[in-house]
Protein backbone atom coordinates (compact mmCIF):
# COMPACT_ATOMS: atom_id res chain seq x y z
CA UNK A 1 0.00 0.00 0.00
CA UNK A 2 2.91 2.71 0.52
CA UNK A 3 4.44 1.57 -2.31
CA UNK A 4 1.03 2.40 -4.29
CA UNK A 5 0.63 5.66 -2.41
CA UNK A 6 3.59 6.96 -3.02
CA UNK A 7 3.07 6.13 -7.19
CA UNK A 8 -0.04 8.25 -6.33
CA UNK A 9 1.59 11.04 -5.47
CA UNK A 10 4.52 10.91 -7.92
CA UNK A 11 1.43 11.06 -10.46
CA UNK A 12 -0.49 13.96 -8.79
CA UNK A 13 3.18 15.65 -9.33
CA UNK A 14 3.78 15.13 -12.36
CA UNK A 15 -0.03 16.32 -13.24
CA UNK A 16 -0.26 19.10 -11.40
CA UNK A 17 3.74 20.31 -12.57
CA UNK A 18 3.03 19.86 -15.98
CA UNK A 19 -0.42 21.65 -15.90
CA UNK A 20 1.49 24.32 -14.03
CA UNK A 21 4.05 24.69 -16.79
CA UNK A 22 1.70 24.83 -19.81
CA UNK A 23 -0.47 27.48 -18.31
CA UNK A 24 2.18 29.87 -17.34
CA UNK A 25 3.79 29.46 -20.72
CA UNK A 26 -0.24 30.48 -22.38
CA UNK A 27 -0.68 32.67 -19.85
CA UNK A 28 2.61 34.74 -20.52
CA UNK A 29 2.18 35.22 -24.02
CA UNK A 30 -1.12 36.26 -23.61
CA UNK A 31 0.19 38.63 -21.06
CA UNK A 32 2.94 39.73 -24.17
CA UNK A 33 0.50 40.30 -26.19
CA UNK A 34 -1.22 42.83 -24.07
CA UNK A 35 2.13 44.12 -23.48
CA UNK A 36 2.71 44.72 -27.35
CA UNK A 37 0.12 48.40 -27.07
CA UNK A 38 1.16 51.44 -25.86
CA UNK A 39 1.46 51.96 -22.08
CA UNK A 40 -1.46 54.25 -20.41
CA UNK A 41 -1.63 55.78 -16.81
CA UNK A 42 -4.90 54.29 -14.60
CA UNK A 43 -3.55 54.37 -11.25
CA UNK A 44 -4.84 57.24 -10.25
CA UNK A 45 -8.02 57.25 -7.82
CA UNK A 46 -7.15 53.80 -6.48
CA UNK A 47 -9.42 53.79 -3.59
CA UNK A 48 -12.27 54.33 -6.07
CA UNK A 49 -10.93 51.32 -8.41
CA UNK A 50 -10.69 49.03 -5.44
CA UNK A 51 -14.31 49.86 -4.94
CA UNK A 52 -15.54 49.26 -8.60
CA UNK A 53 -13.49 46.43 -8.44
CA UNK A 54 -15.35 44.81 -5.42
CA UNK A 55 -19.18 45.78 -6.50
CA UNK A 56 -18.70 44.86 -10.38
CA UNK A 57 -15.96 42.53 -10.49
CA UNK A 58 -16.34 40.51 -7.20
CA UNK A 59 -20.02 41.49 -6.56
CA UNK A 60 -21.08 40.52 -10.17
CA UNK A 61 -23.56 44.25 -9.94
CA UNK A 62 -24.00 44.26 -13.30
CA UNK A 63 -24.57 41.10 -14.06
CA UNK A 64 -27.95 41.35 -12.19
CA UNK A 65 -29.17 43.84 -14.54
CA UNK A 66 -30.65 40.86 -16.24
CA UNK A 67 -32.41 38.83 -13.57
CA UNK A 68 -32.01 35.24 -15.26
CA UNK A 69 -29.19 35.11 -16.31
CA UNK A 70 -27.42 36.99 -13.55
CA UNK A 71 -28.79 34.79 -10.74
CA UNK A 72 -27.41 31.48 -12.67
CA UNK A 73 -24.28 32.92 -13.31
CA UNK A 74 -23.89 34.14 -9.80
CA UNK A 75 -24.52 30.18 -8.86
CA UNK A 76 -21.82 29.35 -11.31
CA UNK A 77 -19.40 32.18 -9.77
CA UNK A 78 -20.28 31.04 -6.34
CA UNK A 79 -19.48 27.58 -6.79
CA UNK A 80 -16.63 28.26 -8.49
CA UNK A 81 -14.86 30.74 -5.89
CA UNK A 82 -16.39 28.59 -3.11
CA UNK A 83 -15.85 24.51 -4.53
CA UNK A 84 -12.14 25.87 -4.43
CA UNK A 85 -11.90 25.72 -0.54
CA UNK A 86 -12.56 21.72 -1.31
CA UNK A 87 -10.02 21.47 -4.17
CA UNK A 88 -7.39 22.75 -1.77
CA UNK A 89 -7.60 19.57 0.25
CA UNK A 90 -7.85 17.77 -2.42
CA UNK A 91 -4.24 19.50 -3.73
CA UNK A 92 -2.91 18.95 0.07
CA UNK A 93 -4.08 15.24 -0.60
CA UNK A 94 -2.38 14.99 -3.71
CA UNK A 95 0.76 16.17 -2.23
CA UNK A 96 0.70 14.20 1.23
CA UNK A 97 -0.74 11.35 -0.07
CA UNK A 98 -3.74 11.80 2.33
CA UNK A 99 -7.37 11.35 2.67
CA UNK A 100 -9.62 14.38 3.58
CA UNK A 101 -6.70 15.89 5.83
CA UNK A 102 -9.61 18.68 6.94
CA UNK A 103 -11.86 16.01 8.28
CA UNK A 104 -10.18 15.54 11.35
CA UNK A 105 -9.43 18.87 12.51
CA UNK A 106 -12.76 20.65 11.19
CA UNK A 107 -15.12 17.55 12.98
CA UNK A 108 -18.90 18.11 12.29
CA UNK A 109 -17.83 21.45 11.19
CA UNK A 110 -16.45 19.86 8.30
CA UNK A 111 -19.37 17.80 6.92
CA UNK A 112 -21.09 21.34 7.07
CA UNK A 113 -18.69 22.78 4.93
CA UNK A 114 -18.97 19.51 2.48
CA UNK A 115 -23.03 19.78 2.80
CA UNK A 116 -23.02 22.94 1.40
CA UNK A 117 -20.39 22.62 -1.33
CA UNK A 118 -22.89 19.64 -2.56
CA UNK A 119 -25.50 22.28 -2.80
CA UNK A 120 -23.67 24.74 -5.01
CA UNK A 121 -22.57 21.57 -6.86
CA UNK A 122 -26.26 20.81 -7.73
CA UNK A 123 -26.81 24.67 -8.16
CA UNK A 124 -23.90 24.53 -10.77
CA UNK A 125 -25.37 21.60 -12.51
CA UNK A 126 -28.83 23.50 -12.43
CA UNK A 127 -27.31 26.92 -13.34
CA UNK A 128 -25.80 24.80 -16.88
CA UNK A 129 -28.61 23.01 -17.66
CA UNK A 130 -30.94 26.58 -17.93
CA UNK A 131 -27.62 28.17 -20.40
CA UNK A 132 -27.48 24.89 -22.37
CA UNK A 133 -31.30 25.38 -22.58
CA UNK A 134 -30.94 29.28 -23.77
CA UNK A 135 -28.39 28.54 -26.23
CA UNK A 136 -30.27 25.30 -27.90
CA UNK A 137 -33.23 25.46 -27.16
CA UNK A 138 -34.93 28.36 -26.58
CA UNK A 139 -31.87 30.02 -29.09
CA UNK A 140 -32.15 33.64 -27.54
CA UNK A 141 -30.54 35.64 -30.54
CA UNK A 142 -27.69 37.65 -28.84
CA UNK A 143 -25.74 33.99 -28.99
CA UNK A 144 -26.63 33.65 -33.00
CA UNK A 145 -25.43 36.36 -34.34
CA UNK A 146 -22.75 35.92 -37.53
CA UNK A 147 -19.88 36.07 -35.30
CA UNK A 148 -20.59 33.86 -32.80
CA UNK A 149 -20.36 31.03 -35.88
CA UNK A 150 -18.19 28.38 -35.18
CA UNK A 151 -15.75 28.28 -32.79
CA UNK A 152 -17.21 30.82 -30.32
CA UNK A 153 -20.44 28.89 -30.53
CA UNK A 154 -18.73 25.47 -29.40
CA UNK A 155 -16.30 27.29 -26.72
CA UNK A 156 -19.52 28.44 -24.96
CA UNK A 157 -21.14 24.92 -25.12
CA UNK A 158 -17.80 22.73 -24.09
CA UNK A 159 -17.05 25.12 -20.87
CA UNK A 160 -20.80 24.54 -19.73
CA UNK A 161 -20.09 20.43 -20.15
CA UNK A 162 -16.90 20.20 -18.32
CA UNK A 163 -18.61 22.16 -15.64
CA UNK A 164 -21.45 18.98 -15.55
CA UNK A 165 -18.39 16.84 -15.43
CA UNK A 166 -16.44 18.24 -12.67
CA UNK A 167 -19.72 18.93 -10.41
CA UNK A 168 -20.56 15.51 -11.22
CA UNK A 169 -17.45 13.94 -10.30
CA UNK A 170 -17.15 15.56 -7.53
CA UNK A 171 -21.02 14.47 -5.79
CA UNK A 172 -20.16 10.78 -7.45
CA UNK A 173 -16.75 10.87 -5.82
CA UNK A 174 -18.51 11.47 -2.27
CA UNK A 175 -21.48 8.87 -3.18
CA UNK A 176 -18.91 6.51 -3.08
CA UNK A 177 -17.24 7.23 -0.33
CA UNK A 178 -20.53 7.01 1.56
CA UNK A 179 -21.03 3.42 0.82
CA UNK A 180 -17.51 3.01 2.14
CA UNK A 181 -16.77 1.39 5.88
CA UNK A 182 -14.52 3.47 7.95
CA UNK A 183 -15.10 6.61 6.00
CA UNK A 184 -13.17 9.39 7.70
CA UNK A 185 -16.51 11.67 6.94
CA UNK A 186 -20.19 11.72 5.40
CA UNK A 187 -22.76 11.14 4.63
CA UNK A 188 -22.74 14.66 3.10
CA UNK A 189 -26.63 15.94 2.20
CA UNK A 190 -26.83 15.11 -1.40
CA UNK A 191 -24.55 12.32 -2.37
CA UNK A 192 -26.40 9.92 0.16
CA UNK A 193 -28.81 10.05 -2.04
CA UNK A 194 -26.89 8.69 -5.17
CA UNK A 195 -24.79 5.89 -3.10
CA UNK A 196 -27.55 3.45 -4.35
CA UNK A 197 -25.75 3.62 -7.97
CA UNK A 198 -22.85 1.47 -5.67
CA UNK A 199 -25.42 -0.89 -3.56
CA UNK A 200 -23.76 -4.24 -3.60
CA UNK A 201 -20.10 -3.37 -4.74
CA UNK A 202 -17.35 -4.77 -2.73
CA UNK A 203 -15.08 -2.11 -0.58
CA UNK A 204 -11.97 -2.88 -3.50
CA UNK A 205 -14.61 -1.71 -5.99
CA UNK A 206 -15.84 1.32 -3.96
CA UNK A 207 -12.06 2.17 -3.34
CA UNK A 208 -11.42 2.21 -6.93
CA UNK A 209 -14.39 3.73 -7.91
CA UNK A 210 -13.82 6.43 -5.41
CA UNK A 211 -10.10 7.32 -6.44
CA UNK A 212 -11.24 7.56 -10.12
CA UNK A 213 -13.89 10.08 -9.66
CA UNK A 214 -11.11 11.83 -7.42
CA UNK A 215 -8.71 11.71 -10.56
CA UNK A 216 -11.57 12.70 -12.98
CA UNK A 217 -11.98 15.90 -10.77
CA UNK A 218 -8.58 16.46 -10.21
CA UNK A 219 -7.43 16.38 -14.11
CA UNK A 220 -11.14 18.15 -15.11
CA UNK A 221 -9.88 21.12 -13.05
CA UNK A 222 -5.91 21.11 -14.31
CA UNK A 223 -7.54 20.63 -18.26
CA UNK A 224 -9.87 23.42 -17.43
CA UNK A 225 -7.27 25.43 -16.30
CA UNK A 226 -4.74 25.02 -19.56
CA UNK A 227 -7.97 25.49 -21.72
CA UNK A 228 -8.79 29.22 -20.15
CA UNK A 229 -5.69 30.79 -21.99
CA UNK A 230 -7.26 29.33 -25.19
CA UNK A 231 -11.18 30.53 -24.38
CA UNK A 232 -13.17 33.25 -23.62
CA UNK A 233 -12.86 32.01 -20.20
CA UNK A 234 -9.86 33.85 -19.68
CA UNK A 235 -11.98 36.49 -18.45
CA UNK A 236 -12.55 34.61 -15.01
CA UNK A 237 -8.35 35.63 -14.09
CA UNK A 238 -9.11 39.20 -15.78
CA UNK A 239 -12.07 40.15 -15.13
CA UNK A 240 -10.71 41.85 -11.39
CA UNK A 241 -7.75 43.62 -13.43
CA UNK A 242 -9.90 44.84 -16.16
CA UNK A 243 -12.63 46.21 -14.06
CA UNK A 244 -9.65 48.13 -11.76
CA UNK A 245 -8.27 49.43 -14.62
CA UNK A 246 -11.78 50.87 -16.15
CA UNK A 247 -11.98 54.17 -17.30
CA UNK A 248 -13.10 56.39 -14.72
CA UNK A 249 -14.35 59.36 -16.65
CA UNK A 250 -17.36 60.24 -17.24
CA UNK A 251 -18.69 58.31 -20.31
CA UNK A 252 -19.03 61.19 -22.85
CA UNK A 253 -15.63 62.53 -22.48
CA UNK A 254 -13.34 61.36 -24.91
CA UNK A 255 -9.87 61.67 -24.68
CA UNK A 256 -6.84 64.41 -26.27
CA UNK A 257 -3.92 63.13 -27.96
CA UNK A 258 -1.34 64.85 -26.22
CA UNK A 259 1.24 65.32 -29.27
CA UNK A 260 -2.25 67.01 -31.34
CA UNK A 261 -2.53 69.37 -27.78
CA UNK A 262 0.98 70.82 -27.83
CA UNK A 263 0.50 71.84 -31.64
CA UNK A 264 -2.72 73.52 -30.98
CA UNK A 265 -1.07 74.94 -27.74
CA UNK A 266 1.89 76.09 -30.41
CA UNK A 267 -0.51 77.26 -32.90
CA UNK A 268 -2.46 79.74 -30.17
CA UNK A 269 1.12 80.55 -28.86
CA UNK A 270 1.68 84.25 -30.07
CA UNK A 271 5.31 83.72 -29.44
CA UNK A 272 5.83 80.71 -30.99
CA UNK A 273 7.79 79.89 -34.14
CA UNK A 274 5.51 77.85 -36.10
CA UNK A 275 8.70 76.85 -38.49
CA UNK A 276 10.74 75.62 -35.59
CA UNK A 277 12.36 72.44 -36.26
CA UNK A 278 12.04 69.30 -33.65
CA UNK A 279 13.99 69.33 -30.63
CA UNK A 280 17.39 67.39 -31.22
CA UNK A 281 16.44 64.19 -30.17
CA UNK A 282 12.77 64.50 -30.23
CA UNK A 283 10.71 61.38 -30.14
CA UNK A 284 9.50 60.50 -33.60
CA UNK A 285 5.76 61.90 -33.98
CA UNK A 286 3.22 59.01 -32.53
CA UNK A 287 0.58 57.74 -35.18
CA UNK A 288 -2.63 59.55 -35.19
CA UNK A 289 -5.34 57.11 -34.04
CA UNK A 290 -5.31 53.24 -33.94
CA UNK A 291 -4.66 50.99 -37.50
CA UNK A 292 -3.34 47.94 -35.78
CA UNK A 293 -3.35 46.75 -32.32
CA UNK A 294 -0.06 48.38 -31.83
CA UNK A 295 -1.52 51.51 -31.70
CA UNK A 296 -4.05 50.67 -28.71
CA UNK A 297 -3.29 50.83 -25.37
CA UNK A 298 -3.00 47.96 -23.01
CA UNK A 299 -6.30 48.22 -21.10
CA UNK A 300 -7.61 47.94 -24.65
CA UNK A 301 -5.57 44.86 -25.70
CA UNK A 302 -6.70 43.51 -21.96
CA UNK A 303 -10.03 44.35 -22.65
CA UNK A 304 -10.26 41.84 -25.70
CA UNK A 305 -8.92 38.84 -24.19
CA UNK A 306 -11.43 39.93 -21.22
CA UNK A 307 -14.78 39.91 -23.45
CA UNK A 308 -16.97 36.83 -22.30
CA UNK A 309 -18.91 37.38 -25.73
CA UNK A 310 -21.97 37.50 -23.76
CA UNK A 311 -23.26 40.21 -26.01
CA UNK A 312 -25.23 41.94 -23.84
CA UNK A 313 -22.80 45.33 -25.82
CA UNK A 314 -24.48 44.22 -29.13
CA UNK A 315 -27.84 43.35 -27.88
CA UNK A 316 -28.22 46.98 -26.70
CA UNK A 317 -26.33 48.62 -29.70
CA UNK A 318 -28.58 51.01 -31.80
CA UNK A 319 -26.85 50.79 -34.58
CA UNK A 320 -26.73 46.91 -34.61
CA UNK A 321 -30.83 46.83 -34.02
CA UNK A 322 -31.13 49.19 -36.70
CA UNK A 323 -29.49 46.53 -39.11
CA UNK A 324 -25.89 48.08 -39.49
CA UNK A 325 -22.92 46.09 -39.45
CA UNK A 326 -21.26 47.22 -36.48
CA UNK A 327 -21.43 44.73 -33.35
CA UNK A 328 -19.23 45.98 -30.36
CA UNK A 329 -18.31 42.06 -29.19
CA UNK A 330 -17.27 41.64 -32.53
CA UNK A 331 -14.85 44.44 -32.59
CA UNK A 332 -13.42 43.00 -29.30
CA UNK A 333 -13.30 39.53 -30.88
CA UNK A 334 -11.18 41.02 -34.18
CA UNK A 335 -9.15 43.06 -31.93
CA UNK A 336 -8.35 39.68 -29.55
CA UNK A 337 -8.47 37.65 -33.09
CA UNK A 338 -5.89 40.01 -34.64
CA UNK A 339 -3.35 40.38 -31.09
CA UNK A 340 -3.36 36.44 -31.26
CA UNK A 341 -2.26 36.64 -35.23
CA UNK A 342 0.01 39.17 -34.21
CA UNK A 343 1.56 36.84 -31.41
CA UNK A 344 1.59 33.86 -33.22
CA UNK A 345 4.13 36.14 -35.80
CA UNK A 346 6.30 36.82 -32.96
CA UNK A 347 6.63 33.23 -32.09
CA UNK A 348 7.60 32.03 -35.27
CA UNK A 349 10.07 34.84 -36.44
CA UNK A 350 11.45 36.01 -32.82
CA UNK A 351 10.12 39.34 -33.51
CA UNK A 352 7.16 40.98 -35.21
CA UNK A 353 7.62 40.69 -39.62
CA UNK A 354 5.03 42.47 -41.12
CA UNK A 355 2.99 40.51 -42.39
CA UNK A 356 0.71 42.97 -44.60
CA UNK A 357 -2.30 43.16 -42.82
CA UNK A 358 -4.01 45.38 -40.14
CA UNK A 359 -6.62 45.64 -37.73
CA UNK A 360 -8.23 48.29 -40.05
CA UNK A 361 -10.01 46.80 -43.16
CA UNK A 362 -8.85 43.41 -42.56
CA UNK A 363 -10.60 42.96 -39.69
CA UNK A 364 -12.77 45.19 -39.31
CA UNK A 365 -14.03 47.81 -42.06
CA UNK A 366 -14.23 51.13 -42.19
CA UNK A 367 -18.21 50.20 -42.54
CA UNK A 368 -18.77 49.11 -39.22
CA UNK A 369 -16.59 51.83 -37.40
CA UNK A 370 -18.88 54.40 -38.79
CA UNK A 371 -21.79 53.09 -38.23
CA UNK A 372 -21.44 54.20 -34.16
CA UNK A 373 -23.41 56.54 -32.77
CA UNK A 374 -20.97 56.87 -30.41
CA UNK A 375 -24.09 56.29 -27.69
CA UNK A 376 -21.66 54.16 -24.83
CA UNK A 377 -24.79 52.03 -24.50
CA UNK A 378 -22.08 48.81 -25.22
CA UNK A 379 -19.67 50.09 -22.07
CA UNK A 380 -22.90 50.53 -19.66
CA UNK A 381 -24.07 47.03 -20.79
CA UNK A 382 -20.52 45.10 -20.36
CA UNK A 383 -20.55 43.13 -17.19
CA UNK A 384 -16.70 43.45 -16.82
CA UNK A 385 -16.42 47.31 -18.07
CA UNK A 386 -15.01 46.75 -21.16
CA UNK A 387 -14.64 49.56 -23.42
CA UNK A 388 -16.08 48.94 -26.86
CA UNK A 389 -16.21 52.51 -28.61
CA UNK A 390 -12.84 53.56 -26.79
CA UNK A 391 -11.48 51.18 -30.09
CA UNK A 392 -13.62 52.56 -32.56
CA UNK A 393 -12.97 55.91 -31.79
CA UNK A 394 -9.09 55.64 -32.31
CA UNK A 395 -9.59 53.73 -34.94
CA UNK A 396 -11.98 56.53 -36.75
CA UNK A 397 -8.96 58.89 -35.35
CA UNK A 398 -6.71 57.08 -37.71
CA UNK A 399 -9.16 57.60 -40.79
CA UNK A 400 -9.61 60.89 -40.24
CA UNK A 401 -6.11 62.48 -39.63
CA UNK A 402 -4.05 60.32 -41.07
CA UNK A 403 -5.58 59.20 -44.27
CA UNK A 404 -8.55 62.02 -44.18
CA UNK A 405 -11.14 59.61 -45.37
CA UNK A 406 -14.06 60.39 -43.17
CA UNK A 407 -17.76 59.97 -44.79
CA UNK A 408 -18.39 62.80 -46.91
CA UNK A 409 -20.88 64.09 -44.57
CA UNK A 410 -18.30 64.56 -41.32
CA UNK A 411 -15.98 66.21 -44.02
CA UNK A 412 -18.42 69.13 -44.97
CA UNK A 413 -19.21 69.54 -41.34
CA UNK A 414 -15.52 69.70 -40.50
CA UNK A 415 -15.27 72.59 -43.46
CA UNK A 416 -17.97 74.37 -42.06
CA UNK A 417 -16.52 74.77 -38.49
CA UNK A 418 -13.12 75.43 -39.90
CA UNK A 419 -14.19 78.73 -42.27
CA UNK A 420 -18.05 79.69 -40.27
CA UNK A 421 -17.70 78.21 -36.78
CA UNK A 422 -20.18 76.08 -36.77
CA UNK A 423 -21.23 72.91 -38.31
CA UNK A 424 -23.81 74.84 -40.56
CA UNK A 425 -23.02 76.16 -44.14
CA UNK A 426 -23.86 79.71 -43.23
CA UNK A 427 -21.64 82.78 -43.24
CA UNK A 428 -21.20 84.03 -39.19
CA UNK A 429 -22.92 87.34 -40.34
CA UNK A 430 -25.62 85.79 -41.96
CA UNK A 431 -26.70 83.23 -38.46
CA UNK A 432 -29.07 85.57 -36.65
CA UNK A 433 -31.00 86.08 -40.58
CA UNK A 434 -34.03 83.72 -39.13
CA UNK A 435 -34.73 86.16 -36.36
CA UNK A 436 -35.10 89.42 -38.76
CA UNK A 437 -38.73 89.02 -39.00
Amino acid sequence: METINMIEIACFVLALGTAVFFFQKNAGRIRRNIQLGRDVDRSDRASERWKIMGRVALGQSKMVARPVAGFFHILIYAGFLLINIEVLEIFIDGLLGTHRIFSGPLGGLYTAAIDFFELLSVGVILACLVFLWRRNVQRIKRFHTAEMKGWPTKDAQLILYVELVLMGALLMMNAAESQMEGSPAGPFVISQYLGFVFKGWSQDALHIAERGFWWLHLIGILAFLNYLPFSKHFHIILSFPNVWYSKLDSKGSMGNMASVKEEVEKMMDPNADPFAAPAEGAAEPERFGAKDVFDLHRVQLMNAYTCTECGRCTSVCPAHETGKKLSPRKIMMDVRDRLDEVGKNIDKNGDFEDDGLSLLDDRISREELWACTSCNACVEACPVAIDPLSIILEMRRYLVMEESAAPQELNLMMTNVENNGAPWQFAQADRLNWAQD
